[in-house]
């Protein structure tokens, strides 16, 4: 190898390991400053926008599995709900938190849903946030100009809606069968997905 080609050489590695250092650096902040949810969930917003990810929409002529009413959640006056209390309404129930780039990603076609849907008055959105401070999802709400009806956890989810994995979508009938669980993100506003609501409060 001559002098030239070796110079090179040391160029090209210089250059790879100051580019590796941009970008460990830039990760590092990221992380620091609490921007890397933002970021990945923009990420994820945007390969939602392809339509490539999308909840199934089930057949109704099959037997569903009856849905425990045992979820019990509070609202911003920290009122104790439960589901329960929707008896006879079609209930979209999400479980998300602030620190979850998924949520972040898939919250804009939820609001979308919501503004569809909530005038259809057997349909009800409770979003039910996992953050330990419940200010931080009222903050991230007001911060976005959503609207959805949120609440927090007040007691261990029973097993059906403990997934392990958030976010977690329910769809519930309004004869209390667990109709859907989607887990992971998912687009929301399509319009499989709205029919299949307003079909269900129909019904």
């Amino acid at each position: 190898m001559n002098k030239k080609d070796k110079s090179e050489k040391k160029k090209s590695l210089k250059r790879s390991l100051i580019e590796w250092g941009v970008i460990f650096g830039v990760v590092l902040f990221l992380f620091a400053t609490g921007l890397h949810t933002q970021v990945l969930g923009t990420f994820q917003r945007g390969v939602l926008a392809t339509g490539i990810i999308k909840p199934p929409v089930p057949s109704l002529d099959q037997e569903f599995p009856v849905a425990s009413t045992q979820l019990f959640f509070a609202d911003h006056e920290n009122t104790v709900r439960s589901l329960a209390e929707y008896e006879d309404n079609v209930i979209f129930l999400n479980i998300w938190a602030t620190w979850c780039p998924p949520c972040i990603a898939e919250m804009p076609s939820i609001q979308s849903l919501y503004n569809e849907l909530r005038d259809v008055e057997n349909i009800k959105f409770l979003l039910v946030s996992m953050d330990e401070e419940f200010d931080k999802a009222v903050d991230f709400m007001d911060q976005r100009n959503y609207d959805l009806p949120i609440y927090h956890f007040r007691n261990r989810a029973p097993s059906e809606y403990n997934s392990g994995v958030i976010p977690t979508t329910y769809v519930i009938s309004k004869d209390g069968k667990l109709i859907l669980e989607k887990r992971g993100l998912a687009k929301y506003d399509t319009p499989e997905f709205r029919d299949l609501l307003v079909e269900l409060s129909k019904l």
